[in-house]
């Protein structure tokens, strides 16, 4: 898919920024998603699923009895 020059894929038609996702755009850390992208795919994945068992052993923790 090309996007035209100066021109985002997520802008509509008619070339105005859409003022939703330029709301959102101040909160999201563009060097994580960088540093992420610049990983391979194994990679990626190896660090989801660290993240899956990682989130499963705060939710054992969390029904544990006290």
């Amino acid at each position: 898919m090309s996007v035209p020059a100066g021109r985002s894929w997520v802008e509509p038609a008619t070339g105005e920024p859409d003022p939703v996702i330029e709301a959102y755009k101040k909160d999201v850390d563009r060097t994580l998603l960088r540093a992420n992208l610049a990983r391979s795919v194994e990679e990626r994945l190896r660090n989801l699923a660290r993240l899956q068992r990682f989130a499963e052993t705060l939710r054992r923790a969390g029904r544990a009895p006290r």
